[in-house]
């Protein structure tokens, strides 16, 4: 510990992304990055922004952005926020919506930011076991919070929790926020962003990293009712005031535009996500239903660890987690069919 550190830098517990292995070759199935590419209109719309004008600031407001989510999803401007990825937005709404006086709720397993977020915040946490299915039961979540967030689909399960549920939990909880992550919601469920305008606790976060094949560019929205964006907006402007460059703000809305291109590239994913459910199922594997990009199998036979260590050896990464409950569970990005033959092919032989 150095001694020119904050006190409470020492506590601190950061959150451990997927790897990123150097070699070209692997098949990665780790990280749940899209197999195929960003809209070509985004990636004309960026190439057009390298020009004489990075002398110039972006626009803080990234309006056009903004004005580009509103008209995609039906909503006014001022119900939207966006951040330099979703990370980003979802820790200015820890600091700017979930320090009170009480709890966080959240599921026991979600996504590993949450409970650091907590420690960076000082923000009382509970972690709110799924059922035996894996599943997020609303009624375990009737009971006093400061905020009440989960993905969903829920990561790493991939497990949906449908619109009328999470109208329940609005309804159970009307006196805080309720944010819906919903970084894959693209690949199989319906958005809540359908709800804002009836429930002003609710805040929906997305990111353009998964479905619109844009990672690499780090842009993410929150929309919900303008009150709460404004606090978004307050906690933003004071931390960093020009978060998105000119090339994602023009890549994001192109993005958003294209719409053909963005419903074929999910519905190729959706479809090799059946694909592959399929075939681990033919190898003996149980498969947690899934709405994202993703799927949770284990084998009631073979050891996670060591099938991970084994399709390493293969040329092929997947995601294991050591916490208790789900140490026997792989998490397995969805690649092209070619990847996903090469993850089951190599399966076979362990």
């Amino acid at each position: 510990m150095s001694k020119f550190w904050s006190p409470f830098v020492k506590d601190l517990v950061p959150y451990v992304p997927g790897e990123q292995p150097k070699l070209s070759k692997l098949v990665k199935l780790n990280t749940n990055e899209n197999p195929y590419g960003p809209s070509p209109k985004a990636i004309a719309a960026m190439q057009a922004e390298v020009n004489d004008n990075l002398r110039l600031y972006p626009d803080p407001n990234s309006d056009r952005l903004k004005q580009a989510v509103a008209d995609y999803y039906g909503v006014q401007t001022n119900q939207v926020f966006v951040g330099n990825g979703s990370d980003e937005v979802l820790a200015h709404a820890f600091h700017g919506l979930f320090q009170h006086d009480a709890p966080l709720l959240f599921p026991d397993i979600s996504y590993s930011f949450y409970p650091v977020y907590c420690g960076l915040y000082g923000i009382e946490q509970q972690q709110v076991p799924l059922d035996e299915q894996f599943q997020i039961r609303v009624e375990d979540y009737a009971r006093p919070n400061a905020g009440i967030i989960f993905p969903n689909p829920n990561a790493p399960t991939g497990c949906l929790l449908p619109l009328d549920a999470i109208e329940r939990l609005l309804q159970g909880s009307p006196d805080s926020v309720v944010l819906v992550d919903e970084a894959y919601i693209d690949f199989g469920g319906q958005t809540a962003i359908a709800l804002v305008d009836k429930y002003p606790n609710l805040l929906v976060t997305q990111t353009l990293s998964k479905s619109r094949s844009l990672a690499g560019l780090r842009v993410g929205i929150a929309v919900g009712h303008p009150d709460l964006i404004e606090a978004l907006e307050r906690i933003k402007n004071s931390f960093n005031s020009y978060p998105l460059d000119r090339m994602a703000i023009a890549g994001a809305a192109a993005a958003f535009e294209d719409r053909d291109y963005f419903e074929k590239t999910c519905q190729q994913v959706i479809e090799s996500r059946e694909a592959v459910v399929a075939g681990l199922q033919g190898l003996g594997f149980e498969v947690l239903p899934s709405a994202a990009n993703f799927v949770f199998a284990r084998h009631p036979g073979k050891d996670a660890a060591t099938l991970a260590a084994g399709l390493r050896e293969q040329g092929v990464i997947v995601r294991h987690f050591k916490q208790q409950r789900i140490a026997q569970f792989l998490r397995i990005t969805i690649g092209t069919p070619e990847q996903n033959q090469a993850l089951l092919d190599a399966l076979r032989g362990l």
